[in-house]
This record gives structure tokens, sequence and C-alpha cells, in this order.
């Protein structure tokens, strides 16, 4: 029974699905150049969200803000991801996550695939790093549990600590290595291709299992996927299941069936295996007899990463961010607006498109609300489900994107103010250009492409943006209810921003 009185037999299961940097134009139902039938599908028969936002720009912190409902920048993590094996979790072990939420509501939990919000591994007693212990991680003592996304409300999972050109690299089932490490393996600088031998490569080294490949990840976390749903249906509890596909981040590695099947370059064919992994997924539920009642989330932890290649991408006129400006790492639209879609047969219209703001942050509230519990402690998330149900719902207050460098927006209604000049992320200009506003405020609604700056032209706009960005940080939540304490002061300029 869950704790606010509604029958585990009535609730929905829960999918989560986690690209890893796609872009809005990335999909071919917005105008991608790579086919991706499997989200077409499931825009077809579901609702696009198509003012979605991530909470940062880049993968951990917005990882954070989709499990929680609070904002990431509330954390000590302030800038960048985590890059060390050893970074100490992001989510306290007593932190409310979309896990814990759907456990005590009587949901069998589980994770496959990329969680990059830090593990808490046990060190070697007396380390000494050998010669053939190249890179970071080698005092992992890989034979004790991992502190896994297990600490965080899940009953299952199986994955690797963070992106899949970051040691070490090597499966975790459930809290354990799936092998001891015996390894050291890494990556070209381009960040392309195959994992090699530390011979061979050039950066990202670390501790590996040698039977672990690259190519071998999508087809291994689609089949993990699949069993844990044929599994699960067959149980008399709901199930949710958070997948996080490492895919299409770099490097771009397709199993040998996708290789050269876009037609473009390693990105379009890896795109085309993500999509074909989100197939796979509504496969299964099909197959298994509970597709009609699960509730499906597709989206990305950030917009697309310029290593895809986006001049070769657009000599075959596909432009992953679309007509959004600037990329993954980007205070800009290209950096956290992304392709999101919502399927729950019989509840959402299928073929709809809904314009409303949405933070990834609400994702939290969303299925709080779906499942009957209470999400009035969530400093940040607010629900969009009576939007999806197509009820009236008054529109988002405001929200607040993060880039990778640290930098700070706020969007309310069409109006954006971002408290920086440059992007604060990976397109030029980076930082602030002597001679040119501080600050940046555009209106969406006349400039998707973020081309002008109306920060001279309209005071008043940025002295009302700047006051409820502070609220915002002074509050500890931007949600009603009593104020909550920031993990650390929050300064809302960095220097040369």
């Amino acid at each position: 029974m869950a704790l606010g009185g509604v029958s585990a037999s009535s609730l929905p299961n829960i999918v989560v699905i986690f690209a890893d940097d796609m872009g809005v134009g990335d999909v071919s139902h917005n105008g991608g150049v790579v086919p991706t039938p499997a989200l077409d599908k499931l825009a077809s028969n579901g609702m696009r969200l198509t003012d979605a936002h991530t909470t940062s720009a880049v993968c951990t912190p917005s990882r954070y803000g989709l499990m929680t409902g609070r904002y990431n920048w509330r954390t000590r993590l302030q800038s960048s991801v985590f890059f060390h094996p050893l970074s100490l979790p992001l989510i306290e072990k007593d932190e409310q996550t979309l896990a814990t939420l759907l456990k005590e509501a009587g949901y069998y939990t589980g994770m496959v695939g990329k969680w990059h919000m830090g593990y808490k591994w046990t060190r070697k007693r007396n380390f000494k790093q050998a010669p053939h212990m190249q890179g970071a991680g080698w005092e992992i003592d890989f034979t004790k549990a991992a502190g896994s996304p297990l600490r965080n409300g899940f009953d299952y999972h199986f994955g690797i600590l963070a992106s899949l050109d970051m040691p070490p690299y090597v499966y975790i089932d459930q809290d354990l290595a799936v092998s001891n490490p015996t390894v050291s393996k890494g990556y070209m600088k381009s960040n392309q291709g195959s994992l090699l031998s530390a011979a061979q490569a050039e950066g990202r080294i670390g501790p590996a299992d040698p039977s672990f490949t690259a190519e071998g990840v999508l087809p291994t976390f689609s089949q993990k996927s699949v069993e844990f749903i044929q599994s699960s249906a067959a149980k008399e509890q709901p199930f949710f299941l958070y997948l996080s596909l490492t895919s299409p981040h770099t490097p771009h590695t397709p199993s040998a069936q996708w290789q050269g099947r876009s037609g473009i370059n390693t990105y379009g064919d890896f795109l085309m295996e993500t999509d074909w992994v989100v197939g796979q997924v509504q496969a299964a539920l099909e197959e298994s007899g509970v597709a009609d009642e699960t509730f499906v989330l597709f989206s990305a932890d950030n917009g697309a990463s310029p290593k895809a290649d986006f001049k070769k991408l657009a000599e075959y006129n596909h432009f992953p961010s679309g007509p959004l400006r600037g990329t993954k790492a980007d205070i800009f639209e290209g950096g956290h607006r992304v392709p999101t879609i919502v399927s729950w047969p019989g509840k959402v219209e299928a073929g709809t498109s809904t314009d409303r703001l949405i933070s990834l942050a609400d994702v939290y509230a969303t299925i709080a609300d779906i499942i009957g519990e209470d999400s009035k402690e969530a400093a940040d998330s607010i629900s969009f489900l009576p939007t999806i149900m197509g009820e009236a719902q008054d529109e988002r207050s405001a929200i607040v994107m993060h880039s990778f460098r640290g930098t700070f927006a706020i969007r309310q209604g069409d109006w954006k103010l971002c408290f920086g000049g440059g992007s604060g992320g990976f397109s030029h200009p980076a930082k602030h250009v002597k001679g040119t506003p501080k600050w940046q405020l555009y209106n969406l609604a006349n400039d998707i492409g973020e081309a002008t700056n109306l920060y001279d032209s309209h005071p008043g706009k940025v002295k009302e943006l700047h006051a409820l960005m502070m609220q915002y940080i002074e509050n500890g939540r931007s949600t009603t209810g009593k104020p909550l304490k920031n993990a650390v002061e929050i300064r809302l300029e960095k220097k040369g921003m």
C-alpha cells in the first residue's frame, strides 16, 4: 500500500530513460536527419515537452536535479562534473530521491546504466601503486561494496560509475564489481574510438576489466533493462526503472551492427543505437503485457556536445541544437533545452505537445503526484501532471539553469537573464568580453537564438529577475514552504564570468 493510501495494484509502472548529450535537433521528429524511429513512435504515442530544461548543462549536476527535485547548485558542486573515481556521493544517504519515494510507495526500483553522482568506495589499506597501475582509481578495493545507487533507494543496480570515458572500466552488479580490474586502459585525447591499453592511450587511463569494451556497453544496458522489465512485470508490485544511458556521449563507439548505419559519422551511428535501446525497452514493455499501464519519460542530461562534429553533421543538414544557440556546457538554450517525451496510454493524449516551461527537477513532483504522494519538501520541483493530462494549469513561475563553469540563468515566461557575459561553457565567448554588458537578457519569444542582448534596454526586467533569483538562493528553495538551507554559500557571480 502506498503511503498516500493508493493501492499498489492501481499504480502505474514508471520508466525514466536519460540519454547522455543529446540535443533537441537530434531526434527526427524535431527535424533531425539521423533516423530515430523508436523516439518518433514514443512521441506519436504520447506528448512532446518542447520547452523542457535540465537543471545544468552538464551531467553530474543535471542527474542530481532529476533524482532529487532540487537544484544541483544548492550542493557542494558549484561547477563542472565528477571526474575522479573517488569523488564522494553528491546525494546524501538520507536524502529523498525518486527511488526512495517510489520504494516507500511499494515499488520495486531498479537502475541500469551510468550513475555519475559518486559511489562510496572503500580504499585499500596501505596501498602502493605498482608500475602497471596507471591512472586514477587503483586505490579502490574492488572486492568491497561500491556504495552504489542501492544506498539511494534502488533495489537493483547494474551499471558503471560515470561516463564511458571515465575509469574505472568495470561493471557494478548490485553493489560489487563484476571482477577485479587487472589492466590499465584509456582513450586517445580525441575521445574517439575504442578503449586502448595504457601504452596506446593518451588520456582517461585507469583500472579496467580486460573483458570490458566500450562497444559492448549499450547492448549490455539494453539486455539488463529488458531482463529487469520482464522479471518485474511478473511481480505483484509496480516497478520503477531508471535507465541512464552512456550515449551518444563520447567516445562514439557504436557496436558492430550500427557502425556506418547513419552514413554521416560515428556520432550519427551512436545516435541510432541509442534510439534502438529505447525501442528495445518499448518492445519489452509490450511483450510483457505492461505497456498500457506504464508511464514512460524520455529525456537527456544536457544538450549535444560539440565533439559530435557539428560541422560534419551540418553537411547533411543535421543540426543537434536545432535553432538554439550553444551546446552542452553552455548557459545558452542549446546547453540545457533537451528533447523530452512522456507516454502514458489512456492518460496522456497521443500525438500531442506542450510548450509549458518545465525543469527536469519537476519530474520528482510529477511522479509524486502520479502516485498520490506529497512532494512539498522538494526544494525546486513543481508537478506538471495536470499539463500532460490535458488539464488547465498555471504557468510555472520560473526555472533556474546552471552552466559547466557555474554561470546561472533564470527564466520566467519568455524572459531569460544570464548572470554572466559569456556562455559559461564550451561556446565562444566562454567568459565576459570587455566592453560588453556584464549580464545577458533575452526575450526567447522573439529571439530563440539569443542573438540580441537586451540587458541595457530593459533595466526593470533585469532588476525583477535578479531579485527573484536572489530570493530563490536565500530561501534555499524556489517552491513554497518554509525556508531550507543550501549546503554551501551560493555566489551568483563567478569571477570573470
